[in-house]
């Protein structure tokens, strides 16, 4: 997988205030778990940009004060309306420990039920795996240039050597659907069918020709009826 490095500052005050005081400062407080003990830091907010603004997911190699840690961004919270980052939880990384982390799924090729108007459908964007940090790809790549519409690709479908996958094996990962337009002109290829059909068998009767047998009279006093 791919690494960046990234520094930070123990925080010597834990707590709602202080948290408060370095967003002000321009800081993100941030928390380091999963070793022998907890890591309270803080970390220049404009660090982020390096691992955030990318679909790849990173290593990150950790300094916090001449400290050396390796990692991985597990969460981060957002401001609501400013979308700042306000906290950031990283995961420190075992040497033969196996890791849950999140990939990017990335397609390859042109599906051919999109040349016939399908719609390509792309549900997950990240799968959840599990395995040992070597063993972690940057990505999986799909190829969907032989979907036709209808087709799909679920989890089930997918191999990515000695890790293990997380979600559902039925999940889909990306298919081809039909569209409306496509649906609509199929039915409008059946009602016009129809029509014909009914064109030969039920057309009504000519103007003027005599009503069927057993068909209704017209009423006394209509034109037909009058006396000479």
């Amino acid at each position: 997988m791919k690494t960046v490095s990234m520094s930070g500052s123990p925080r010597e005050n834990v707590g709602k205030k202080d948290a408060k005081k370095q967003r002000r400062e321009g800081n993100v407080p941030c928390v380091l778990y999963g070793g022998k003990e907890q890591v309270h830091f803080i970390m220049d907010e404009r660090n982020f940009t390096k691992i955030l603004f990318t679909p790849d997911v990173f290593i990150i190699n950790l300094d916090l004060d001449g400290k050396s840690f390796q990692a991985i961004l597990q969460d981060i919270q957002y401001h609501p309306v400013t979308d700042k980052v306000l906290h950031a939880d990283f995961l420190e990384l075992a040497e033969g420990k196996p890791v849950r982390i999140a990939i990017p799924v990335m397609l390859t090729g042109s599906a051919s039920g999109i040349i016939k108007g399908g719609r390509l459908v792309h549900k997950m964007r990240k799968i959840n795996i599990k395995g040992l940090i070597e063993a972690l790809p940057d990505n999986v790549v799909i190829d969907i240039s032989k979907l036709e519409i209808g087709d799909t690709i679920k989890i089930k479908d997918l191999t990515l050597g000695k890790v293990e996958m997380l979600d559902l094996p039925s999940e889909m990962v990306v298919g081809v659907r039909t569209t409306r337009v496509v649906v609509e002109e199929e039915e409008e290829e059946e009602e016009e069918g129809e029509e014909g059909v009914e064109g030969e068998e039920g057309a009504p009767a000519a103007e003027g020709a005599a009503p069927a047998e057993g068909g209704a009279k017209p009423k006394e006093g209509g034109e037909a009826w009058k006396k000479e």
